[in-house]
């Protein structure tokens, strides 16, 4: 599908409902599913990730009833009929694969042609080292992988990249295993596993980045998931660079993990706030506020600041390309293996727009300001690199068409309709 986006010459005004926060409602979903009773997750968000992992749950004999605006989820546990196929998403295929390795089941998860290229051995190293026997292409290093759990002990380990999804896939193992198990990491990741986990009274144990896991007993809950921060950096970046805009956003995931990109777009110069209204099993929840932001300057982004931001860097990278000077962000090299190779998608397409852009072997360098043109891109089926296209071709020169621009329904389902209208 081709998605054509015209200049915006209206500003950006009033309060903008942003959709539900995607890395919280796999992990909802898949805590309700080793729950002891029945489980409520409202207002979870509707898209192709998300109902990869409550299909492949399903599969497992986890019962999924609709409620209102969500679910009553039951059962336990079982082995499922068929492949897991966890389509797009990567968090679905490892922590899934991490959660039922803790059950005495045989298993076998698969994805798409993007997934199947994705590093896998970072999870089924660590897995097999705790008992699970598994199988797969490339020594165990890409989809599909086949599984049989059970019988698992703790282990002791160094995470050889930082990655939230590698370890939520041992803590959820470790919450079946022998023994209390020790994941160490190079860098702060997002850490919405371990507050949960904690809010749950599960045996977690969380010190700078060394977390330790227990054998835990998960009592039923209800959870009311909070808007994705990840989705409204688009909507926040729309409003820094049209003139006149100014936007709220609420009930918003301010979880620290996850809004370093907030305090990149402040440190650039916008004209951003945040505020902490609320919490819901250990997640702060509250509101954002953007006004259009004319003196955007260029930083340097790099080190312990990328895995906060990782998601978040094409986004940043088209903000950079309105700002006065040059902006470097390096040490990103985990980029190159996301849904694409997010360093020579977000380099080349805002290339074809008249950025002036370089491609390091672990980033970018962007030099603005820049005025950009519309022009025929490619998401890379990608959702992020999409919704980064639809943002610059809001204050491009002339008509901009991104070619699949569906893919934005792995996260965020109506995007171009709420950006445009």
């Amino acid at each position: 599908m081709i998605v054509k986006i015209a200049p915006r010459r209206k500003p950006f005004s009033g309060r903008i409902e942003i959709p539900p926060d995607k890395s919280l409602t796999h992990r909802a979903f898949m805590l309700s599913a080793v729950a002891e009773g029945v489980c409520e997750v409202t207002n979870p968000l509707d898209s192709k990730d998300c109902l990869a992992t409550r299909r492949c749950l399903e599969l497992c004999g986890i019962r999924f009833e609709k409620i209102g605006e969500g679910f009553k989820i039951s059962g336990e546990i079982e082995e499922p009929p068929d492949v897991l196929f966890a389509a797009n998403s990567g968090t679905t295929a490892r922590i899934l694969t991490g959660l039922l390795s803790g059950y005495p089941i045989y298993f076998t998860v698969s994805g798409d042609e993007s997934l199947k290229q994705r590093p896998m051995k970072r999870i089924t190293a660590p897995l097999k080292e705790m008992g699970a026997t598994i199988i797969g292409r490339k020594e165990e290093g890409f989809l599909p992988i086949s599984v049989k759990g059970g019988n698992l002990k703790a282990i002791s380990t160094s995470l050889p990249v930082a990655s939230a999804q590698v370890k939520s896939a041992i803590i959820f193992a470790a919450l079946r295993a022998e023994g209390k198990t020790e994941i160490q990491e190079p860098h702060r990741t997002r850490d919405h596993t371990e507050r949960l986990l904690n809010a749950l009274g599960a045996h977690i144990e969380v010190k700078g980045r060394l977390v330790k896991v227990g054998p835990s007993k998960i009592p039923p809950f209800s959870f009311k998931v909070p808007a994705d921060p990840s989705s409204c950096a688009f909507f926040a970046a729309a409003a820094m660079v049209t003139e006149g805009s100014h936007i709220v956003m609420e009930e918003v995931l301010l979880n620290p993990t996850r809004i370093e990109f907030l305090k990149v777009f402040r440190e650039m110069g916008a004209e951003i706030h945040w505020e902490e209204r609320e919490k819901r099993l250990g997640e702060p929840v509250g509101v954002v506020e953007v006004k259009h932001s004319p003196h955007l300057k260029g930083i340097t982004l790099s080190g312990e600041r990328i895995p906060l931001v990782i998601d978040e860097i094409p986004i940043i990278a088209m903000v950079a390309t309105q700002a006065e000077g040059r902006t470097v962000i390096k040490d990103a090299k985990e980029l190159r293996v996301k849904e694409s190779d997010r360093i020579a998608a977000t380099v080349r397409e805002l290339k074809r727009m008249g950025a002036e852009v370089e491609e390091l072997e672990d980033g970018l360098i962007i030099e603005g300001p820049a005025k950009l043109k519309g022009t025929r891109v490619f998401s890379h089926r990608d959702h992020r690199i999409a919704m980064m296209l639809a943002v610059a071709g809001l204050i491009a020169e002339g008509e901009t068409e991104i070619e699949e621009g569906e893919w934005v329904d792995i996260s965020f389902p109506h995007f171009f309709k709420m950006i445009t209208r």
